[in-house]
């Protein structure tokens, strides 16, 4: 049997950190004079109750937690955390259902940023403030996570970012702890700088903070119906894919910056991937939408970076609809979807360092056809990857292929349509927000899905956030067993 108390103990220590967070969109309903407020004020009583009762009633002397006792904390948590977020929008007066508040939440914690709320124009301060703090603490949840929880748990190839038990001249700090405590503190900087420059640039200060808060966790989350592009301004919307650039790359390369070693982003052969991808993208949809229509090139330029960057980091703002600018563009910003951000970063999708690690391995093949008694070496980083990183790596994308293909089959079964059933279960599985279609496009939302569809992409987004294996590993006999 697992020993639970640990992980109810850590999971209470979390719920504590939650209600308190509900404190700020409480004040921002109180500050303007809705009665939501009292919403938020409950749901951070009964939140915070139920935190403390886990924390005394399972206090235990646990040095270190076992690899069992790790993969059922690092699924809990989502789930535990996204029922009690999920409590203010059922409770609101939003007139949501207990499926659309799970969904809103899950979204949120994920960072996902699809969303069933219609009307966010005319939506209360407080559950505005309310879904970018969600996601602000889903980015950095997911950060220490992929620092000091995904390695350890050799996820889909996640053991090449081991921190202590690599020994290797970049390590940054001594202990594991150190390192989450440096991100977190970057994490909130970058937030800050982010909010003064969009406020800077013509947003109010309440705008500014939430969308701060969701570019740099790459959430998508917007205070407006038409997400970026209902404020109309080029130098926001620059702003802004800087700051999804940002949240998507390693932030532990952030803390090795910071201390010194000026170099060490451009050195990372992911960081340079990722770049060249993401702008490379960007200037082929550019070049397209400004031959094919009217638009000046430099705000064909902004346009195309804006919506493909923000599809391609999983944050999900969108300044215009991308599909009437022809198939091309659509097809490549589908395929985006699922490149998504650097490993240790607030991104979300398949990550560039496996694309790497499947090009390097097809390279070495390739070679060795040509040269059979030649050894060819995969290598990430001038480092060599270990045969075990390689095989995770294509393990985590067959299985991530597999659950894309069921999830759409299961939607289209449900009666969705082909491209509203293809866009949702990548854009759920990737963590990204809009998706294709009439129904749940980039001018669209989730609301009109049916109940079932909506479970589905929920679980979706949880499976595609923490990486498949850590969820589905639990429904193993042999997991229990052990």
């Amino acid at each position: 049997m697992i020993d639970l108390r640990p992980i109810l103990f850590v999971l209470g220590i979390l719920l504590v950190t939650l209600a308190v967070a509900m404190v700020a969109p409480a004040l921002a309903d109180a500050m303007s004079g809705n009665p939501d407020w009292q919403v938020f004020a409950t749901s951070a009583a009964l939140t915070l109750f139920v935190g403390v009762t886990l924390m005394l009633s399972n206090r235990a002397r646990v040095r270190r937690l076992t690899l069992r006792q790790t993969f059922v904390l690092a699924t809990m948590i989502w789930v535990v955390l996204t029922g009690f977020a999920a409590v203010p929008f059922a409770v609101a007066d939003l007139g949501l259902s207990l499926t659309d508040a799970v969904f809103e939440a899950i979204s949120g914690v994920t960072t996902t940023g699809s969303t069933v709320i219609v009307g966010l124009d005319r939506a209360p301060d407080g559950i505005l403030l309310w879904r970018a703090v969600l996601q602000w603490l889903g980015g950095i949840g997911i950060l220490v996570m992929a620092v000091a929880v995904m390695p350890l748990l050799s996820v889909g190839g996640m053991q090449l970012f081991r921190v202590e038990a690599f020994e290797t001249p970049e390590k940054v700090l001594p202990r594991t702890a150190e390192i989450s405590a440096g991100i977190t503190f970057i994490y909130v900087g970058l937030t800050a700088l982010w909010s003064i420059a969009l406020w800077l640039a013509g947003m109010s200060g309440f705008d500014a903070a939430s969308h701060a808060m969701t570019t740099i966790a790459t959430g998508g989350f917007s205070t407006r119906d038409a997400s970026v592009g209902a404020f109309d301004s080029r130098l926001i919307e620059v702003i802004i894919v800087l700051g999804m650039l940002v949240g998507s790359l390693p932030f532990v390369l952030y803390l090795q910056t910071v201390r010194g070693n000026l170099g060490a982003l451009m050195r990372d052969s992911q960081v340079r991937w990722f770049l060249g991808i993401a702008l490379g993208s960007a200037f082929a949809v550019a070049v397209w939408q400004w031959a094919k229509s009217d638009a000046p090139l430099d705000k064909a330029l902004v346009a195309s970076a804006f919506n493909s960057i923000s599809i391609m980091t999983g944050t999900g703002y969108t300044s215009g609809d991308f599909q009437a600018w022809g198939a091309m563009p659509t097809i490549v910003i589908f395929f985006l979807m699922f490149v998504g951000g650097c490993a240790g970063s607030t991104a979300c999708g398949i990550k560039v360092f496996r694309f790497q690690i499947l090009y390097y391995s097809a390279v070495a093949q390739v070679h060795g056809m040509i040269r059979p008694h030649g050894v060819f070496v995969v290598k990430f980083n001038r480092r060599p990857v270990p045969d075990a990183v390689t095989g995770a790596v294509m393990g985590f994308f067959f299985l991530f292929l597999t659950t894309f293909t069921l999830l759409a089959l299961a939607l289209g079964a449900l009666g969705l349509d082909f491209m509203t059933a293809i866009g949702a279960a990548a854009t759920a599985i990737c963590n990204v927000g809009p998706a294709l279609g009439e129904i749940a496009g980039p001018s669209g939302n989730f609301a009109a899905l049916p109940d079932a569809a909506k479970w589905l992409l929920a679980a979706g987004m949880l499976l595609g956030r923490l990486e498949l294996f850590t969820v589905l590993v639990l429904f193993s006999r042999t997991f229990w067993r052990g």
